[in-house]
């Protein structure tokens, strides 16, 4: 999970989604990128699993299928 003392990306991610979904016991309707789920998404300029900080620049939101933001550029 920690390496120097940081924790990696894909953890945090997966505490974000995967593991938030299932602790809120919404698990089997949203909190994955599956068919049947709640299309819940979120596009960043960059690959946050390389760097963290794309998560503060988001462009995209998507929630139940509704798109709520859509930052032209």
């Amino acid at each position: 999970m920690a390496v120097g003392g940081k924790i990696k990306a894909i953890d945090i991610l997966r505490a974000m989604t995967t593991d938030a979904a299932r602790l809120l016991d919404v698990d089997k309707v949203r909190g994955q990128l599956k068919v049947g789920l709640a299309a819940d998404l979120i596009a960043v300029p960059g690959n946050p699993l390389i760097d963290i900080t794309a998560l503060q620049k988001v462009s995209f939101v998507m929630k139940d299928g509704t798109v709520y933001r859509h930052d032209s550029h």
